[in-house]
């Protein structure tokens, strides 16, 4: 396949040309007249008037697109691929390429039917329209420049059958008669016509004015491809607008609808010459040049998507290679055939119609993400609002389903399966980046703004917990219940610690940063990992904690895991909660059992209640959305108080139901009775060493107490699966649970 070189092209020749004869293609002769005859004359411009309005808009987006980027091998796919990533790309890069396989047997269905009638063969249309197809394939193969070559000779074909149809229809009818046949009931216009119905009609008419991507891929031949792209395509767009929304008139003008019906040459008739004469050039010229157009087109775009999603490097140079040229021209080839076997030109029409739709949609939808993205690299010179391209996504998805609910649905459901099929497989391109992150970012930015004037307070409290971290497979399942509590409705800092001087050791931070990625998300676990350099314990996490998150999405609750070295650190950890007080953040020490283990469990909660303002508020809401997660989701909680008598056990276990009652979180109270003379931790043993999670508050001691509170919590966690140590020092301490016991705040 000959790929073209030399002078680089401009507006007219590289974009505009291309496209106006793509669009003045076979639907233009050979079924314009048939539908007008089936549909009557304002159904038919209103059809137009539909059809050119979605194209347009689709022109003025892929336009803005095509301004602010070099548009490479692909088109379409390349836009799509490069703005919103590679896996909706190859996704919406399928039905293109099978869009343009199909055109090829479009027009080769109309050729075989134009030679069908002029030469009254016996051979059948689908074998006339295979050796079209092969016509078509050889041509392309040997000779890619063929259709550049012949653009200017047809476009004066194709000029002079309009103009002799124009000039036909003038001298047969009246233009002002036309107008008077509007219909009175404006539902008339929609209605079915000859068993075929409006949308049916649409999705035969809708190839013709389909052809405005031609240009596209061109780009790499273009001398200034960001101004001739808009300037070319929208000028093609416009020009096929203007034509196609007086066609319906001319052909009223110059036939009968009974002339229309039987007569698909009906152009011909019109002419005021001899038809054939002044006709079949321009129909022959612009159908086969479109033709050719798409055999040369489809291939280009299946080696585009393959290469960008294929890893492996010996199939990467196999696409890359003569052979891989020759293997997608192969498959394009086979595609064309198998589509004679749809049966006839109109039903590859409507088909082709639901691929185009799709296209477009999703070119609209990439246009309005960019603009809405607001990202500094998003400088197209020919810029639209992004309501205007997201009106123009929407309306292709509606009319698809007007059209052909059944086979939308399909197409859907074969990109969305795509989609998953290729997040999984797709080479990673970090190079590029996509539309989306700007998107969120945007998003996010927009949000912070309106949250910063809007009041915290207790009912808006969301968990934000920033954990410390030393190892990743070592505090692993400790990360996994921070994950939980905050899976629902927070956010989750991973930070890991590095012992170490920055600038003067080889600490690589965005090396560790990335396994952290990968490392969690191959766990399924829902976290932000960071890493922190620090000389001294204390001050590091500190620093780390008061630079963690920005505006309304700082950190509120701090989680620090069991140390190997209880001794030295957990009197440190106390240390630092006294100071995260001061930064009115809770802290939270946990501790998990290397065997702890779900299965088989009976997922029991215990909170040990010891009042709101003991830490009980956050104790229990942090039990609470560990049950709403997937894997706690049938866990008990059980609200434990330890009393000194029986006596005291009946009021006790009132308070805790009216508690579970009022907080609105469904919690079993347990009174315990503790023995004569016997110490809260034998208690703790005796009671909840067959526990799955315990949660228990914390107090703070006394400066120069830490080394024996920490041996006291040593002594506490060492018989319990997992633990969790509570301090609430956030801002709203005692008001979280909203109860509306006031006396207990």
């Amino acid at each position: 396949m000959e790929k073209g070189g030399g002078k680089k092209l401009g507006t007219f020749l590289g974009v505009y040309t291309p496209t106006i004869l793509t669009i003045f293609g076979v639907i233009m002769y050979m079924r314009a007249g048939e539908l007008v005859g089936k549909m009557g004359l304002w159904p038919m411009v209103f059809i137009v008037l539909i059809s050119n309005s979605i194209t347009l808009i689709t022109t003025l987006s892929f336009s803005s697109i095509a301004t602010n980027k070099k548009v490479g091998v692909g088109g379409a796919y390349y836009i799509v691929s490069r703005s919103l990533g590679f896996e909706i790309g190859g996704a919406v890069g399928l039905p293109l390429f099978l869009s343009q396989a199909l055109s090829i047997t479009l027009y080769s269905f109309g050729l075989a039917e134009v030679i069908k009638m002029l030469f009254e063969t016996q051979f059948s249309l689908n074998l006339v329209t295979f050796g079209i197809i092969a016509v078509v394939a050889a041509v392309s193969f040997v000779g890619a420049g063929f259709a550049m070559k012949t653009q200017i000779p047809v476009m004066i074909f194709v000029a002079v059958s309009i103009l002799f149809l124009i000039i036909g229809a003038f001298m047969k009818g009246s233009f002002i008669e036309c107008f008077r046949t509007f219909p009175s009931n404006f539902g008339d216009i929609f209605a079915s016509h000859e068993e075929l119905s409006f949308f049916s009609a649409m999705a035969i008419f809708f190839p013709a004015v389909s052809g405005i991507m031609a240009g596209l891929g061109l780009s790499g031949d273009l001398e200034n491809p960001q101004k001739s792209i808009p300037i070319g395509a929208i000028a093609a767009t416009l020009t096929g607008f203007a034509f196609y929304v007086t066609l319906p008139l001319f052909l009223s003008m110059g036939a009968t609808p009974e002339e229309m019906l039987k007569d698909r040459m009906i152009w011909s008739r019109i002419s005021p010459v001899n038809g054939n004469i002044v006709i079949l050039p321009g129909l022959f010229g612009a159908i086969f040049s479109s033709a050719v157009g798409s055999m040369l087109g489809a291939p280009r775009t299946f080696i585009a998507m393959a290469c960008d999603q294929v890893g492996n490097k010996k199939a990467l140079g196999f696409l890359q290679s003569k052979k891989g040229e020759y293997a997608s021209f192969a498959l394009s080839l086979v595609i064309a055939c198998a589509a004679v076997f749809l049966g006839n030109l109109n039903t590859v029409a409507s088909i082709l119609t639901i691929f185009f739709l799709t296209v477009y949609g999703i070119v609209n939808i990439t246009a309005a993400l960019e603009t809405l993205s607001n990202e500094p690299s998003w400088r197209p010179q020919f810029k639209i609002p992004a309501i205007i391209s997201l009106v123009g996504g929407v309306a292709c998805i509606i009319v698809m389903f007007l059209i052909d609910p059944l086979l939308s649905i399909v197409a859907i459901i074969i990109e969305v399966i795509l989609y998953f099929i290729l997040r999984r497989v797709a080479a990673q391109n970090s190079v590029t980046g996509d539309a989306r992150r700007g998107v969120y970012e945007n998003l996010v930015k927009n949000s912070l703004i309106q949250l910063k004037d809007l009041k915290m307070t207790p009912r808006n409290w969301r968990p934000y917990i920033q954990v410390f971290i030393n190892d990743n497979e070592k505090q692993l399942k400790l990360v996994g219940f921070a994950s939980d509590f905050g899976l629902s409705s927070g956010i989750v800092t991973v930070t890991k610690i590095i012992f170490g001087r920055l600038g003067e050791e080889h600490i690589e931070i965005d090396k560790e940063v990335d396994f952290m990625e990968e490392f969690y998300k191959k766990n399924s676990l829902s976290v932000f990992p960071e890493v922190t350099v620090m000389e001294n314990f204390e001050d590091g996490v500190l620093s780390a904690v008061q630079s963690n998150g920005m505006a309304g999405l700082r950190s509120n609750t701090i989680m620090m895991c069991w140390p190997d070295n209880v001794d030295i650190y957990l009197p440190r950890y106390l240390s630092v909660m006294r100071r995260m007080a001061a930064l009115k953040k809770s802290t939270v020490i946990g501790k998990v059992s290397s065997d702890f283990n779900l299965k088989n469990s009976s997922k029991t909660i215990h909170v040990w209640w010891g009042g709101l303002q003991r830490n009980g508020d956050l104790m229990l809401l942090l039990a609470y959305l560990l049950t709403k997660s997937p894997a706690w989701d049938d866990a008990t909680i059980k609200l434990l108080r330890m009393v000194p008598d029986e006596s005291a056990k009946e009021v006790a276990e009132s308070e805790l139901r009216k508690l579970s009652t009022d907080s609105r979180i469904a919690a079993e109270p347990m009174i315990v009775v503790k023995e004569k003379d016997e110490l809260f931790e034998h208690v703790l043993s005796r009671v909840s060493s067959s526990a799955d999670v315990v949660f228990l508050g914390l107090n703070t001691p006394e400066k120069g107490e830490e080394e024996d509170y920490a041996k006291k919590l040593e002594i506490f966690a060492k018989p319990l699966k997992a633990v969790f140590f509570i301090k609430n020092s956030g801002i709203f301490q005692g008001q979280l649970l909203e109860t509306g016991n006031e006396k207990n705040r």
